[in-house]
């Protein structure tokens, strides 16, 4: 799920892609990752498998920064058919991959496994170039032609070994993922292109759900937030009954304020209007960007406030909990006192919303409201950012050989292979992170050492505001037995 430096400025990536080497043993692979990394990370070796991990590099010698990823073990066996482990090998670099570099060596020529192998990269709608590996000599070059009956388009005539078909290769890559020069400097242009598309996400309204139980205070926020009676102010448990779309600016950032009808127990639904105001809420929830969870904490914690939390963790919504009437929580004690003593009553009742944070507000007063919009900024902010591939897998790998839990014993033992941080949310507001993890014997991992692994990844990646979507992939006939 050693010793790590990880700083969230050192990766922005969050738009670089991703180009995997892929191809059966001892054709070069590593050599080419060296080649293209322009410096020797890998271990090179005549010796069938000896890359058994997956290994990450930035390659810079194209027009824009792309990252290389080496793929360990496929066909270790050395068995002459496309073994499990292949299989699992090649799903790891076809779901994480923008662009496949697929390596075969003109000196022993078509085998088994290649055949195989490449029917399985036919499959795919991700690009890939042949590369004819070991190509160093023009009879060499001449035995390359009998790899076209693979059926791919690209193909390069390269030596890793001796920088031979290099640089045609890069601009192959570069030309097939779309990467251009920037003129003006790549470092000053690529900050400039992060401001601009974060000038570009301000311009949408940001949409923000404000939920909670009856009479918590959730249309009294909007109007404190919008500084006008838009919507209808009362102490009567359910007046709003539609949710209420309202349009708004808040420091020159336009948001789009969903102001629900007050969740309440299946048990105390008078009608069926007030159902269907519920059910509206819910609605509510999963088209918000973020959610605003309204608590009364003069009040304290009811049971329906944590069955409101729990609907927006299934819907795994970003989430900040907005303790109201704090004006009203504890008045006789410090400042600071009332803080903490907040911070000790109230989160243990939303323990399973711990990414949430709470923020004390009195929209009576209209007080708290711009620390509040503060944080969803920065809710919004830290979603852009990613947990660069290397770094992830060393948080985790540090987690699992620290405490390695109960996920069983012997052979076994739940075994990860590799992790990485898909883009599957790319297009939204706040992109919830989604990480995937390849693992062997996955059967035996218990859900409580996922959680584990995603506190881990938080002592690194905090995530304010975000839940982590953690998924266990691995191989498709895999079994207890």
């Amino acid at each position: 799920m050693v010793s790590v430096s990880f700083n969230l400025q050192d990766t922005p990536d969050q738009m670089r892609k991703t180009v995997a080497i892929v191809g059966r043993p001892n054709v070069g692979k590593s050599s080419l990752f060296n080649r293209l990394a322009g410096k020797n990370i890998a271990i090179v070796h005549d010796m069938p498998g000896v890359t058994r991990d997956r290994i990450t590099a930035e390659c810079r010698r194209g027009p824009e920064v792309f990252e290389l990823m080496d793929t360990g073990g496929i066909g270790a066996n050395t068995a002459d058919v496309l073994t499990d482990q292949v299989q699992l090998e090649a799903a790891i670099a076809l779901e994480v991959a923008d662009l496949l570099l697929f390596v075969v060596d003109v000196v022993e020529g078509l085998t088994p496994i290649d055949l195989s192998l490449a029917k399985l990269l036919r499959k795919t709608s991700k690009p890939v170039i042949l590369v004819n590996n070991k190509s160093d000599s023009p009879k060499r070059r001449l035995g390359a032609a009998e790899f076209s009956k693979l059926g791919f388009q690209q193909h390069f005539d390269v030596s890793a070994a001796h920088g031979i078909g290099i640089p045609q290769l890069v601009d192959g890559i570069s030309a097939t993922l779309g990467l251009e020069a920037k003129p003006g400097g790549k470092e000053e242009l690529d900050h400039d292109d992060m401001d601009a598309k974060k000038a570009a996400r301000r311009a949408q309204p940001l949409r923000l759900a404000i939920v909670g139980r009856p009479n918590a205070g959730k249309s009294s926020l909007v109007n404190a937030i919008l500084n006008e009676k838009r919507a209808i102010v009362s102490p009567v448990a359910g007046t709003t009954r539609d949710a209420l779309d309202i349009h708004c600016e808040v420091n020159g950032v336009p948001y789009q304020l969903i102001d629900t009808a007050g969740i309440r127990k299946q048990a105390k639904l008078d009608n069926d209007i007030e159902y269907f105001s519920v059910q509206q809420a819910i609605h509510s929830i999963q088209r918000a960007d973020l959610c605003l969870l309204v608590v009364d904490c003069a009040e304290g914690v009811k049971g329906q406030d944590r069955k409101i939390a729990q609907l927006i963790l299934e819907e795994r919504k970003p989430c900040i909990i907005v303790m109201n009437k704090w004006d009203l929580y504890h008045t006789s004690a410090h400042p600071t006192e009332r803080k903490e003593q907040l911070e000790a009553e109230m989160r243990p009742e939303f323990f399973f919303l711990s990414y949430a944070p709470m923020m004390p507000t009195s929209a009576h007063k209209c007080q708290g409201l711009d620390k509040l919009f503060k944080m969803i900024e920065k809710v919004r902010d830290g979603a852009q950012k990613r947990v660069g591939t290397g770094a992830l897998n060393r948080i985790l790998q540090r987690a699992i050989e620290n405490t390695p839990g109960p996920v069983g014993t012997g052979r076994h033992t739940f075994k990860l292979l590799y992790a990485t941080q898909v883009n599957d949310m790319e297009g939204r507001s706040i992109p919830v992170p989604h990480f995937v993890l390849f693992a062997n014997r996955a059967y035996s991992l218990q859900e409580s050492y996922l959680r584990f692994l995603e506190k881990e990844i938080r002592q690194e990646f905090p995530g304010i505001g975000l839940p982590f979507l953690l998924k266990i992939k691995t191989k498709v006939k895999e079994s207890k037995g």
